[in-house]
């Protein structure tokens, strides 16, 4: 159960950092709102994954799911680039994420 709320927790991080994207500098208040709130609770729901998870694995997994899954969003949805050489690197974080996951122990 601990690695489900790990993974809710870093899909958390892709809906705040686009929130904060939109915020506009922090200058709209709902996407403010939505992006601080939706941080908050995603550090709440990581701590609950790390009553039984390794902190050193449980963080690098919910860093490296955000940074790929915010990557990935920014590429669907704000036209950032697609490059080749920029997805091989967001498939090695993938395989580092689930490398760390195949040997918690």
């Amino acid at each position: 159960m601990a690695w489900v709320f790990l993974l809710v927790a870093g899909m958390m991080e892709l809906v705040w950092a686009a929130a904060l994207k939109e915020s506009d500098g922090m200058t709209r208040l709902w996407p403010t709102v939505i992006g601080l709130s939706v941080a908050l609770l995603s550090v709440v729901v990581l701590s609950v994954s790390l009553r039984t998870l390794p902190v050193g694995t449980a963080y690098a997994v919910f860093v490296g799911l955000g940074a790929a899954g915010v990557a990935a969003v920014g590429m669907i949805a704000f036209g950032e680039s697609t490059a080749p050489a920029r997805l091989l690197f967001l498939a090695l974080i993938l395989v580092g994420v689930a490398g760390l996951q195949l040997t918690e122990g």
